[in-house]
């Protein structure tokens, strides 16, 4: 089935808004529990979620927005390139931190745009 890119671009941009309060409210997490002894930092990880949506694309030709809207990350352990689980590291965090705020506002810059070509389209162009 051929679904429009208005939904799709919805589906797109929701479930981008969606990783991104779920990556701060990670990183917030590790903030708060930074001199908790025994705490493991956490990351959203997307790896396998975008290999799934790559894989359904490349099979069906296509992705709809239920597909898209299902995507979801998995929170996974920080580790050393041992494999060791990490203690938090502030700096990290910080510019964790910092680096999904530029991405959320993005992203939300996105989502304006593409509602305001939905109001004017609703409107037949006319303002």
């Amino acid at each position: 089935m051929a679904w429009n890119i208005d939904a799709i671009t919805t589906a797109a941009l929701s479930a981008a808004l969606a990783a991104g309060a779920s990556r701060q409210a990670a990183v917030a997490s590790n903030i708060a529990n930074a001199g908790t002894e025994g705490y493991v930092p956490l990351r959203l990880a997307f790896d396998a979620t975008l290999e799934d949506a790559r894989a359904a694309l490349l099979e069906r030709g296509s992705l709809d927005p239920s597909h898209i809207s299902a995507m979801r990350g998995r929170l996974e352990p920080v580790l050393d390139a041992a494999g060791v689980p990490t203690r938090v590291q502030l700096d990290a965090e910080m510019a964790e931190l910092a680096g999904n705020s530029v991405h959320f506002q993005a992203l939300l810059q996105g989502l304006s745009r593409h509602l305001s070509i939905l109001a004017i389209a609703a409107a037949d162009g006319r303002k």
